[in-house]
């Protein structure tokens, strides 16, 4: 029961009611046991914690799940929810359909939570898929009470010169002088072969680009800013196109909380881990075997 609950049962006030339970706890009256209920994973949670050097990871039970993707999103959604304050400023990645899950699976807030939700990059490709970046920062700036902050460009433009004349324009500008700010950020961590929610999207890098950085070393990235296996910083041929947080600033970030699973992952996944591209990791419980037995 609630303490509001008991006050209202036992007629006396709630201040009471809390002091009595106090007072309960300190003779000894009173004691509080917790059972971990089935699928928590807190042995696995601290040996990634301890290995890696992350201030939290959860792992999600996701055997059995109709939609691994979802079951993810949904504790990605709870973590968030007991761990914002309404100070952060939140910054988003786009091209995740496990983010996607997990704002969807948000509960609305009654005070906010966040001053800003801000997209990482840019998320223009084809006009079919561009709802998804958009959708995903305005709804999780909706739940969190907080202001969106849409980046109105492709991920990927042409060239080194339209993207600096693009950085130039103020409507731009004045997003990245808000990615400084940023203290938290949410993200996935992707493989080089690109999803198929990238590739819809119309910003996925050709077979020769993917090639040409499977060639450098590369085995994932955040944001499309590719890493090695060690989780160093690779140059790309995208690099000077792409219209979003370069690797340092991603890196600086307070906070960066990943979501991401799936065993085809899990050489990106131990990369961005070992590079520092994340301090809170959420994945499934496959995952993270296979990262504390490595």
């Amino acid at each position: 029961m609630r303490q509001t609950q008991i006050a209202e049962q036992l007629g006396m006030s709630q201040a009471r009611v809390s002091r009595l339970l106090k007072e309960a706890s300190d003779r000894g009256i009173v004691k509080s046991i917790v059972v971990l209920p089935e699928g928590v994973n807190a042995e696995l949670e601290d040996a990634i914690e301890a290995q890696y050097g992350l201030s939290d990871a959860i792992v999600v039970d996701i055997d059995g799940a109709a939609d691994p993707a979802r079951a993810l999103g949904a504790a990605a959604a709870d973590y968030l929810d007991v761990s914002l304050v309404g100070a952060d400023v939140v910054g988003v990645s786009s091209w995740s359909g496990t983010l996607v899950a997990a704002v969807e699976s948000m509960r609305s807030q009654i005070q906010p939570r966040a001053q800003h939700v801000v997209q990482m990059f840019g998320g223009v490709g084809d006009p079919t898929v561009q709802v998804q970046a958009t959708h995903l920062t305005g709804h999780l700036a909706d739940v969190l009470k907080a202001q969106p902050v849409y980046m109105p460009s492709p991920a990927i433009v042409g060239n080194a010169s339209t993207r600096a004349a693009m950085l130039a324009d103020p409507s731009i500008s004045a997003v990245v002088s808000v990615w400084e700010a940023i203290t938290v950020c949410l993200v996935g961590i992707g493989s080089v072969e690109p999803s198929p929610l990238l590739r819809r999207s119309g910003n996925a890098l050709s077979e020769e680009e993917t090639r040409d950085l499977i060639s450098r070393g590369a085995v994932g990235d955040i944001c499309l800013r590719y890493f090695d296996a060690l989780g160093a910083p690779l140059a790309s041929p995208v690099d000077d196109r792409l219209m979003g947080m370069a690797a340092e600033q991603i890196r600086a970030v307070p906070r960066r909380i990943a979501v991401a699973g799936g065993l085809d992952k899990v050489s990106a996944i131990r990369a961005a881990l070992l590079g520092g591209w994340v301090s809170v990791l959420i994945t499934d419980e496959q995952v993270a075997g296979q990262l504390v037995s490595s």
